[in-house]
């Protein structure tokens, strides 16, 4: 049975509102929460970009529901090495409630030290060399890598939980979808793509159904549909950037400028606005029909109360059994 969790934006959104939405989110009835892992905004309308691990580590004080990082490069601005360490310090944190979600990143928020950004299969090639180090460390043993991206010595995990931290993949492609299944123990998405989902637990062989797939969606909700559709055309015109965009682009300036290219009604068919409680059931349940565990959906836009009433009345009620 599909369960529905509730996304928190760090981009949009400062440390202290992220805590307060996920209280709210589980007194309204979301079983789940995502954070996303930025550097920068995607631009400057949102205004936001808090570190991350911080913001976990508040959470887990304020909620009692599981939350992972959606998503977390591991490959170039920070090491795999440290990653694994603030993992495993926030699934202790959260009593085991944590799940790594990983992905192989954006130049947007990777490229601020300096380092090349290296093409897609590249960053593929890392990242599946970073999943193996993260999961010799969770392991809490002395590890030493010399690999072909990454070198650790002697490193040893001492704070690490009773299991490993689960380690979820994004994928916007086939072949990352191939490499979820394959080193992944779950699989992020955010379209209802019921061929990638297919293609993810084909790559996991005989325990891909076991595997979790998890999709994300933002929506707009507000009385005015066009005020809703205004707010998110203005803070996440982005929905409506190709796949390859988002990943090369380097500064919010720069999405700033493609952004002009999305027309507000590219964005009315990317995200749903207004408060037809029909058409938000509709967009969650296109991901269950696709084959998803677990959607996770972000509320643009400042009225996350209003949001978040609606939900607990009129729409989760239609979705989680």
């Amino acid at each position: 049975m599909t369960e529905y969790g509730y996304f928190l934006a760090a981009e949009e959104h400062g440390p202290a509102e992220l805590v307060e939405q996920a209280r709210m989110a589980e007194q309204a009835g979301f079983s789940h929460l995502w954070i996303s892992d930025h550097y920068h905004p995607w631009n400057d309308a949102q205004g936001q970009s808090s570190f991350v691990w911080t913001v976990i580590g508040a959470l887990a004080q304020a909620t009692s529901l599981p939350v992972q990082t959606a998503v977390t490069c591991p490959t170039i601005r920070m090491h795999p090495a440290i990653v694994a360490q603030a993992a495993a310090t926030s699934s202790v944190l959260l009593e085991g409630r944590f799940r790594l979600g990983v992905g192989s990143g954006e130049a947007l928020n990777e490229h601020v030290l300096g380092d090349r950004w290296p093409p897609a299969p590249i960053r593929l090639e890392m990242l599946e060399e970073a999943v193996t180090v993260m999961r010799q460390l969770f392991e809490g043993r002395r590890v030493t890598h010399h690999g072909k991206h990454y070198t650790v010595e002697n490193a040893r995990l001492y704070t690490v939980p009773e299991e490993p931290v689960p380690i979820d993949i994004a994928a916007f492609g086939s072949t990352a979808a191939a490499l979820a299944g394959r080193v992944g123990d779950g699989f992020i998405t955010m379209t209802p793509d019921a061929e990638l989902v297919a293609r993810f637990r084909r790559g996991s062989g005989a325990g891909g159904n076991s595997k979790m797939a998890s999709g994300g969606l933002k929506v707009a909700y507000g009385p005015d549909p066009d005020e809703a559709l205004g707010t998110a055309h203005r803070l996440w015109p982005t929905e409506g950037l190709p796949g390859e965009l988002l990943s090369t682009l380097t500064t919010p300036g720069q999405f700033e400028q493609a952004a002009e290219l999305v027309t507000p009604e590219r964005m009315a068919g990317k995200v749903v606005c207004g408060d037809d409680a029909d058409a938000h059931v509709g967009a969650l349940s296109a991901y269950a029909e696709a084959g998803f565990d677990t959607v996770y959906v972000n509320q643009i836009g400042p009225d996350q109360r209003g949001f978040f009433d609606f939900y607990r009345t009129k729409v989760l009620p239609q979705v989680a059994g």
